[in-house]
């Protein structure tokens, strides 16, 4: 009679055995969690170098003027001043109105007048008065010119403005913008900034000197006139009449020359001229023409 209550008891001791292997008992604490790792804290946003950071300079910075040793500084005008081995002494500054730059360290300076080698001098001189420098090298050098120019008018190759960087003679200006190229006359005109006016033959030009190839000032205004623009005129018993360029001191034979000689009924000894509607007198081979001269040349008897 026993042997159905202890069935029934080794039942329930199965059953509670493996209740227990798949729940925690009664009152025991559960084993804690491991916490979980600390998040760092977010970086701050990184900063976009490219948009935030200042503009830097222009790597291709316009290169200097080559100007010479006699070059005077004017107003507006553009200096590069710096101190050989240095990088926080290195600046470009336009001449202002009044005559002055502003240098690093030493504030505003004089620089009109002054020659690049006067200004680099003095430069030297004021950073080793003040103790910035013991003995610093100062070099200056100009990288745009706007206080010397001439003005070059006509027919020449390259008209426009030209940089007084330098001392210049007329037949220097004359060289370097290309007179006399095919259509520009055999002389030019020299304009000063006080109005006066000079013809000078591009012939004198390349074979003088001195007082006759004047130096170019600032606010001289050069004009090239086309080689049409002073003729003579031949007519009558020559090859090839019409309008011929003036060239200095020509003369009736060699203008009869230009005007490829006679015909077979041109007489040398027939020849007129008339200047502004009034006959020459007294007409010979050797008599110099003048702008505008008419020269007629008439037929021979026999």
């Amino acid at each position: 009679m026993w042997e159905a209550p202890i069935r029934t008891l080794q039942s329930l001791t199965a059953a509670t055995l493996l209740l227990s292997a798949f729940t925690p008992a009664y009152g025991q604490t559960p084993p804690a969690q491991a916490p979980a790792p600390a998040q760092a804290p977010a970086a701050p946003p990184v900063a976009d170098t490219a948009k935030d950071a200042p503009p830097a300079a222009d790597a291709a910075a316009p290169s200097t003027v080559s100007v010479d040793q006699s070059f005077v500084l004017g107003v507006g005008d553009v200096v590069d001043v710096g101190v050989i081995g240095r990088t926080d002494f290195n600046t470009r500054q336009k001449i202002t109105p009044e005559g002055t730059i502003v240098l690093p360290l030493l504030g505003r300076v004089k620089a009109l007048g002054l020659t690049t080698a006067e200004l680099a001098q003095q430069t030297q001189d004021a950073l080793v008065k003040g103790a910035f420098f013991a003995n610093p090298v100062v070099r200056v050098e100009v990288s745009g010119v706007a206080s010397r120019y001439v003005t070059v008018l006509g027919n020449v190759t390259t008209p426009g403005l030209l940089p007084l960087d330098r001392t210049y003679h007329l037949s220097d200006v004359i060289a370097r913008v290309g007179a006399h190229a095919g259509e520009g006359a055999n002389f030019v005109i020299l304009t000063r900034a006080d109005g006066t006016s000079k013809k000078y033959s591009i012939e004198e030009l390349a074979t003088s000197g001195g007082a006759a190839d004047p130096l170019m000032m600032a606010g001289d205004k050069l004009y090239v006139p086309a080689a049409t623009s002073e003729v003579f005129y031949l007519s009558g018993q020559v090859k090839n009449p019409g309008a011929i360029p003036m060239t200095k001191d020509i003369t009736v034979r060699e203008a009869i020359a230009k005007g490829g000689g006679l015909t077979d009924m041109g007489s040398d000894k027939k020849v007129k001229i008339f200047r502004k509607n009034v006959e020459v007198k007294g007409v010979k081979l050797d008599t110099k023409l003048e702008p505008g001269d008419i020269i007629q040349v008439g037929e021979r008897l026999f």
